[in-house]
């Protein structure tokens, strides 16, 4: 493996913390004798263009330094690679570095992490979901915590996990529950009407929000979490468990594990890593070993 390496840097994430965090990271590679260079880009397009011709080019890793919107442009340039990716999660979210057990809003510590992980060949395969030619690292969002994520993006304050407090409580006034066909991979349809349907690769989203919580990020299956036609009531009493887990055991909520799912309902949008892709339906597929993700 070469010795240089890739920082792909997003000069906004967590505030500017992005900017900020690629300092330290670099500082701590290069103290272990790597060579750093640094991705920029004018924008998303740019940054992805740039990061592809990193890896192309034979980079020794490609490290992603911001939260999970960057970790979601980074995948699309390592999945399906042998190049390793690294993670400095600096971002407002984090979710897939805490999947990983992995530093947050801790460059240096990061830095450091990968640098001896790189050393020592710790480098480990993990699954990404896939949606058409679009990776995912953590979770596919549709329904109600979908919107909450959509109008959360829009979102300058708060910051962090009250942001997506606030927003679910303005979305909730409006929000019904729609009807959703589920069609897992053994060909097994189910149709209900759900407030939400979540595609968990990763166990959280929304700044740790653990949708998901059995999700394992090396089974090869999804955890799909299903939330049925609670009230608002209902939602709200629900709510605060998600941060726990334990909103698995209300009687709305049932999870199913498949290694694919199509998901389909009207007038619904699907987030991916907080990146929208769009409305459904979408078909998800579990990528079992799709990257190789450095430490810890």
């Amino acid at each position: 493996m070469t010795s240089e390496i890739t920082l792909f840097v997003n000069p906004t994430a967590g505030r500017g913390r992005g900017a900020r965090a690629a300092q330290p990271a670099a500082s701590a590679l290069r103290a272990a004798g790597f060579s750093v260079r640094t991705v920029l880009g004018e924008n998303a397009p740019d940054a992805l263009a740039r990061a592809r011709a990193a890896v192309a080019d034979g980079t020794g890793a490609l490290i992603a330094v911001g939260g999970d919107g960057m970790v979601n442009l980074a995948l699309q340039a390592v999945a399906g690679t042998s190049t390793p990716f690294g993670l400095v999660a600096v971002g407002t979210g984090n979710d897939f570095a805490r999947a990983l057990g992995l530093p947050v809003r801790d460059p240096a510590a990061a830095g450091r992490l990968i640098a001896d992980a790189l050393k020592d060949g710790r480098v480990h395969d993990t699954d990404l979901g896939q949606v058409g030619g679009r990776w995912f690292g953590t979770v596919l969002a549709s329904g109600f915590d979908s919107r909450v994520n959509d109008r959360g993006n829009r979102m300058r304050w708060p910051t962090g996990r009250l942001k997506y407090d606030l927003a679910m409580l303005v979305e909730l006034a409006a929000f019904r529950p729609v009807p959703y066909r589920i069609t897992l991979d053994d060909g097994e349809v189910r149709e209900v009407e759900a407030t939400l349907v979540a595609v968990g690769n990763g166990s959280s989203y929304g700044g740790g929000m653990r949708i998901c919580p059995g999700a394992d990020l090396t089974d090869g299956l999804f955890d799909i979490t299903v939330v049925g036609d609670c009230s608002r009531t209902t939602l709200l009493r629900v709510f605060p468990s998600v941060y726990r887990g334990t909103h698995v055991e209300h009687p709305k909520v049932s999870v199913v594990r498949a290694a694919k799912a199509e998901i389909v309902a009207e007038g619904v949008t699907g987030y991916a890593d907080g990146e929208p892709l769009g409305p459904l339906p979408l078909t998800a597929r579990c990528v079992r070993g799709a990257v190789a993700v450095i430490g810890p």
